[in-house]
């Protein structure tokens, strides 16, 4: 049996290894654990490849977009099975499906070879776009599919199941388990030239099914097909594919063809699964002079910025530029370094960088909490290019936010899990890599947990007479030398001390939607359950407005991204009804400061290609600029001494009915984000008496001005000029006697 083994391998022909690709020896790659044997006559389709003998270390260098040449040598690849005992088992015979029920591949029976890859290959071309949903289910076809939830719709790359196996919503293609010939077909409904696939496996948290071998065809009409040939022996070419669920595996092919429909059909698959996998394909459009196709709409925008993925170099550069364009707006300052020690760079827009002017909000937006979600990263660093622009050009938009409105965007807060992604390529990442910091952490788990202490206060009557409903201190564990908190969460956390944020969003990818505090359940492990804060109201407001103002959250036919219709709620829901963050930044901003934050799902792919960020710019430009308007909602004003008329710092503003409250900033300014309404404020300080007055908040564009002016008690003006040698004048004479009196 070996002789045999070793003699069907020494006939085996050339291959080569695609980018990206899990398993060869002589490429200097990890050797893949799968046994199968490739021979000279077509290998049967239900003959499932073996089970990986271990887990898969993924130490080999995974070559994407940053290879200049991608680049691949030809070499013999012998697999040996090792098995003690080898059982030959005679199969049923499989019967092939009419041609009427499904079209069978017109394609000369060559015998089976791995693919012979080019010396050099080109970049390629950028993604079809099953994963960013511009390729339609009905673009979508296969041969079979074991059910509905795992027909060829969900044969997308980086589509997530659901909880539940079996249910509408599962993560990948499957063809039934008999079906002798499986494909998953793409049609690009124009002529089209196609450079390259990328696979996954299913996802699942209950099953293993992924596809480790698959032949490529093309058609023109879906009757008559061709396939990819072998470059050296000229036989069928056989691309590897993969040998996990979820690493990306990319296959330049031999050689780019032009059709309209093109076919992934499996060979092999993992012994045991089924042949399963979700996919993207590489193309480029071919010029239609004749006009004989539809002309598929433009991804672009009309506004001239740097429409490109940046690596932190790239991104400090770009900063610098904005700043040299529009100095007197524009201030670039750090918050603190990264694990690895790279610096979170901020950009501040406002007409007096540097300083908090009275009665002038602060707004943030965060981005890049989650490195491989590389959306809000790119959509900062075009708003504040956006901004410049048209502050320059006169907008009277943009001038009145940056003259009334100081703008503080962080877009990396994760730079090492960013670098980390950005180095694998935008459609190879995968779901998660580079979402972690370099220590591991997940930076949206890692804020001081300040729900419990609340909720268990409030179980004991305590909130808000001996417990605060608001600025909750850090809990002693979280400052003790052992804890684990990430240098990045340290240097946020600090930073919403030092400067008084009203409103802020986090801003994130892999979904459309917006959500809102509570993030974590209220119930003790509850996975979900509906936990609204004091400010619902406010927090719906603010959600609904950024789902409202973004265009593919407003597409009336878009698709759900994985395992939700977030459209049936209007692309907004509570945090923890959707699932429990404990830890999450929004939580924390809430409950610690004064900040209403936000997290925006901005899209169904975390790090979508290059030429998708145009198109992305456009869907969520208005948005951006909408929200941050949103800071005008409710009142504001400045608590001042009566006697002295200066700002009172930390003087606490209560709203009657609602049982969270917010404190003045150290000039006595501050904002509260109200809905329209009537409501009755009252604002309270240390050493002064507490003052109550009426307040409307309309529809028209705010803020409504709500001043205090509190005078001091006899006893704090007692201390006062005592501390000051001061004489004591008559009438706080009188006054301490008559409070005496009482007492007596």
């Amino acid at each position: 049996m070996w002789g045999l083994l070793l003699a069907l391998a020494a006939f085996a022909p050339a291959v080569g290894q695609g980018l990206g690709a899990p398993g060869t020896s002589v490429l200097g790659l990890v050797p893949s654990a799968t046994t199968e044997a490739r021979i000279s006559t077509p290998a049967p389709r239900s003959s499932p490849a073996q089970p990986p003998a271990g887990k898969d270390n993924g130490d080999h260098p995974a070559l994407g977009p940053t290879s200049p040449s991608g680049t691949s040598q030809q070499h013999a690849r012998i697999r040996i099975i090792k098995k003690k005992k080898v059982i030959m088992k005679k199969r049923k015979k499989l019967t092939r499906p009419s041609p009427l029920a499904t079209a069978r591949p017109v394609v000369a029976t060559s015998p089976a070879g791995v693919v012979d890859l080019p010396k050099e290959q080109e970049p390629g071309c950028p993604p079809l776009g099953l994963e960013s949903l511009r390729v339609s289910d009905n673009q979508l076809e296969a041969s079979s599919s074991q059910s509905y939830g795992l027909g060829p719709h969900r044969g997308r790359l980086n589509i997530q199941s659901g909880l539940e196996d079996g249910d509408l919503y599962d993560g990948a293609w499957c063809a039934e388990q008999q079906d002798a010939e499986p494909w998953l077909q793409v049609d690009a409904e124009r002529p089209t030239r196609f450079s390259g696939i990328i696979t996954q496996g299913r996802s699942s948290i209950w099953r293993f099914d992924w596809v480790t071998s698959y032949k490529v065809q093309y058609s023109n009409d879906s009757r008559t097909w061709w396939g990819s040939r072998n470059r050296s022996s000229g036989m069928d070419a056989v691309f590897p594919a993969n040998s996990d669920q979820e690493t990306p595996v990319l296959n330049l092919l031999p050689e780019p063809q032009v059709a309209r429909f093109i076919r992934l059909l499996p060979q092999t698959w993992l012994e045991g699964g089924a042949p399963c996998l979700r996919a993207e394909i590489l193309a480029c459009p071919v010029s239609d002079p004749n006009g004989l196709f539809p002309e598929t709409p433009a991804l672009g925008s009309p506004d001239p910025l740097d429409f490109q993925h940046h690596n932190y170099k790239a991104m400090r550069k770009l900063m610098k530029q904005v700043n040299e364009q529009c100095p007197n707006i524009t201030r670039i300052y750090s918050i603190g370094k990264s694990n690895q020690g790279l610096k979170l760079y901020v950009m501040e827009m406002s007409d007096q960088p540097g300083e908090h002017e009275l009665g002038e909000p602060e707004v943030r937006y965060v981005a890049g909490m989650h490195g491989n979600e590389a959306l809000g990263r790119e959509l900062l660093l075009l708003l504040m290019q956006f901004l410049c622009h048209e502050f320059l050009r006169g907008d009277p938009r943009v001038t009145r936010l940056l003259t009334e409105t100081r703008i503080h965007l962080l877009p990396s807060m994760n730079p090492d899990g960013y670098e980390t992604a950005f180095h694998r390529g935008s459609e190879l990442v995968g779901w998660a890599e580079g979402r972690w910091n370099q220590q591991g952490i997940d930076l949206n788990h890692n804020f001081a947990d300040l729900n419990t202490p609340l909720w268990e206060a409030e179980d004991d009557g305590l909130v808000p007479d001996t417990v605060p409903n608001h600025h909750l201190p850090l809990p002693t564990y979280y400052t003790l030398p052992n804890a684990t908190v990430a240098p990045e969460t340290w240097a946020v956390i600090d930073w919403m001390k030092r400067i008084p944020f009203v409103l802020s969003a986090n801003l994130h990818g892999g979904e459309l939607v917006v959500s809102y505090p509570f993030d974590m359940t209220r119930t003790p492990w509850a996975a979900r359950e509906l936990t609204p804060t004091p400010d619902d109201a406010v927090f719906r407001w603010l959600s609904t407005v950024y789902a409202g103002t973004n265009r593919a959250m407003q597409d009336p036919d878009r698709r759900p991204c994985h395992s939700q219709d977030f459209s049936l709620y209007g692309n907004v829901i509570n945090g923890a009804d959707w699932h429990t963050v404990p830890g999450s930044m929004n939580d924390f901003s809430y409950l610690h400061t004064n900040c209403f934050e936000i997290t925006v799902e901005l899209s169904c792919d975390k790090f979508p290609h290059k030429n998708e960020l145009p198109q992305e710019w456009e869907n969520n430009k208005d948005a951006l600029l909408t929200y941050l308007e949103q800071v005008r909602m409710g009142i504001a004003g400045i608590v001042r001494d009566k006697d002295t008329e200066l700002g009172i710092a930390d003087a606490v503003i209560a709203v009657d009915g609602i049982n969270h409250d917010v404190t003045t900033a150290w000039g006595g300014d501050y904002w509260r984000l109200l809905t329209p309404g009537d409501y009755m404020v009252t604002a309270s300080a240390e050493g002064y008496h507490s003052a109550t007055r009426s307040c409307r908040v309309t529809f028209e564009e705010g803020p409504v001005p709500c001043n205090f002016h509190l005078t001091k008690t006899p006893k704090q003006r007692l201390r006062e000029l005592l501390a000051a040698g001061a004489k004591v004048p008559p009438d706080l004479r009188r006054r301490l006697e008559r409070l005496r009196g009482k007492k007596d």
